[in-house]
């Protein structure tokens, strides 16, 4: 059983289970309170899926790509939760559970997942489909660029409003299943955060 957190887009928190699947997910689409409700989320999600912390066996990070701002609240969370309860951290792209969640879906082929980076650019990542396990299979990416230049036109294009951290989770679940490595921790910014540290004291002349 998993604890999984995204804050890569909206807010996102789930607690799944291998045989029963999603057994609470709630989702805060704005974008600019990822650190106003996580926490009481987290606490939500637990509290209606009826989940003691002790019978979690790890926390879902999801890794981006997302702005900086956002994506290092809902990654904090995740492993001070998981470092609280004894628990590994367990991190997976956040545009592989929108994309798990399409072709869950019925879309079949080609997918290019699509997410807000702000300052009028995207993140994505293109998709050719899934593999023998139903995971979804990356062609490219994660990238970023400006909404007319993005790449592979010819695939089709979903834009996702928040990365739904049940799916996050059963990722990882299906995974761990399977016996098949997780992503790496590193959270997946794409470019440089807004605020950058001091040079140092300005000099000042008469």
């Amino acid at each position: 059983m998993l604890l999984a957190i995204d804050t890569s887009a909206g807010t996102s928190v789930a607690v799944v289970d291998r045989e029963a699947g999603v057994l609470c997910e709630l989702i805060e689409t704005d974008t600019m309170r990822h650190a106003e409700v996580i926490g009481s989320l987290i606490e939500e999600a637990l509290t209606v899926a009826g989940v003691d912390v002790r019978a979690l066996s790890g926390v879902v990070a999801g890794m981006g790509p997302g702005p900086f701002t956002g994506l290092r609240v809902g990654i904090a969370a995740a492993k001070a939760f998981a470092f609280g309860a004894g628990k590994p951290l367990v991190p997976v792209v956040s545009h592989d559970a929108v994309a798990s969640e399409r072709y869950a879906a019925g879309v079949t082929g080609p997918l290019l997942v699509v997410t807000d980076a702000r300052r009028r650019e995207r993140y994505w990542t293109a998709y050719s489909g899934t593999d023998a396990f139903g995971l979804p299979v990356r062609l490219n990416g994660p990238g970023l660029g400006k909404p007319g230049e993005l790449p592979h036109p010819e695939i089709p294009r979903f834009e996702a409003a928040v990365v739904p951290a049940g799916r996050l989770g059963m990722l990882a679940e299906l995974r761990y299943a399977n016996g098949l490595p997780m992503d790496a921790d590193d959270a997946l910014y794409l470019r440089s955060p807004d605020v950058t540290l001091s040079a140092g004291p300005k000099r000042v002349t008469a």
